[in-house]
């Protein structure tokens, strides 16, 4: 199958429309919160209301928080981001989800690209186990020599429908939607930052990889 270029205005369209999608729901939910402070004056429901607003305002900071470097330009070109910045914003993005992640990672910079591949590939490594689990997420080497290694371990684990034709740029029918774009994005950045991604699953566990091509 062909590789697909998006025209680069479809592009943004489509990466926009996912990070929107991704906070719509934490900002609707402040918004019913907000009405229920205003039209109920029970105590019980003020205070449900009260809660529901700080849980889904700490989602959405996180869930922007987390698109701002995964997504985002996060300085200027050629910059490098701590990892320990990239870990932080994804503990945050799962704070609230059935999903755990945990780290091991040295104290290091990366280059740019390289850490919007790995938080991209956070979130593959969770829609791997859609019922819940643990995403490990593992790096070694530094710089351009950095390898990226992220166990998904959990109930039902699965490779996503069509995340490796998306990560190779080459989606099925030869269209990209708002749901793929997330994989194909990752895929293009992996090759921006000179690497490839590979997936692979043995039994509850799926093993994610990002190594130089």
């Amino acid at each position: 199958m062909a590789a697909v270029t998006l025209d680069p205005l479809d592009f943004a369209a489509l990466v926009t429309s996912r990070v929107c999608h991704d906070v719509i729901g934490p900002v609707g939910a402040m918004v019913n919160g907000l009405e229920v402070l205003e039209e109920d004056k029970d105590g019980a429901m003020q205070e449900f209301a009260l809660d529901l607003i700080r849980k889904s305002a700490r989602q959405a900071s996180a869930r922007l928080q987390f698109a701002r470097l995964a997504f985002g330009a996060a300085g200027s070109a050629g910059a490098a981001i701590d990892l320990a910045d990239a870990e932080a914003v994804a503990q945050g993005l799962f704070l609230d989800e059935k999903v755990s992640v945990t780290w091991s990672a040295p104290r290091a910079l990366l280059p740019k690209n390289r850490v919007k591949l790995l938080l991209n590939l956070v979130v593959l490594a969770a829609a791997a186990v859609p019922r819940g689990g643990n995403v490990h997420v593992e790096v070694s080497g530094e710089d351009d020599q950095s390898v990226f290694v992220l166990t998904s371990k959990g109930p039902h684990a699965r490779i996503p429908n069509h995340a490796e034709q998306l990560l190779a740029g080459e989606p099925e029918d030869g269209i990209v939607t708002a749901h793929g774009i997330q994989p194909y994005y990752t895929g293009e950045v992996a090759r921006s930052a000179g690497m490839k991604v590979t997936m692979s699953l043995e039994e509850d566990t799926v093993t994610i990889r990002g190594e130089n091509a």
